[in-house]
């Protein structure tokens, strides 16, 4: 089984992936991980480094290709990424989640130790802008078109327990059961 956990940043995708990942069993990649980790290698900001990509865009196509590749080498897959429900096309299960900016800037504050909220707001907003500008140059990808996914949850109404709980109750109809 092959599943796809997109959202905006602060929406929990990385969250509900984890447990997604253990609960199931599953291996896990995140393209955000990935990201972030390029941009503290290179002593940027995340904003500074989605500037960066959009002026290069060899940092985001090498993130999504390998995201691709190792998702269609692998089965029983967790793929966390904003665009991983469009990269990994034979996913078995695509989900978004998504969350008013309010709710994701407090969890931006808090993940990614932002002095305050308005930052954190400003910060994000650019990136997002900045992202979608490039998903639709480098692959005319509208992220914010939903049509693609089967299931799309407000991840502010439940913490990550709530939102398993919803998606193993999904994995497990898409699961052939054994009949004893």
């Amino acid at each position: 089984m092959r599943i796809t956990v997109s959202g905006l940043p602060g929406s929990g995708t990385t969250s509900l992936s984890r447990y997604l990942s253990e609960r199931h069993g599953f291996s896990m990649i995140s393209a955000g991980e990935v990201f972030r980790q390029l941009a503290k290698e290179h002593a940027m900001g995340l904003a500074e480094f989605g500037r960066l990509a959009q002026e290069n865009p060899e940092f985001d196509k090498m993130i999504d290709a390998r995201q691709k590749e190792i998702a269609e080498e692998r089965d029983n897959i967790i793929v966390e990424g904003r665009l991983s429900g469009w990269m990994v096309t034979d996913a078995d299960l695509r989900i978004w989640l998504f969350a008013p900016v309010g709710c994701r800037i407090r969890r931006i504050v808090f993940r990614d130790q932002i002095a305050d909220e308005q930052t954190a707001e400003q910060i994000t907003i650019e990136r997002e802008e900045c992202e979608a500008a490039r998903y639709h140059s480098y692959y005319n990808i509208d992220i914010n078109d939903l049509s693609i996914y089967q299931i799309i949850l407000n991840s502010e109404y439940w913490g990550v327990e709530g939102l398993g709980a919803i998606i193993d109750t999904a994995i497990m109809q898409l699961t052939p059961q054994e009949t004893p």
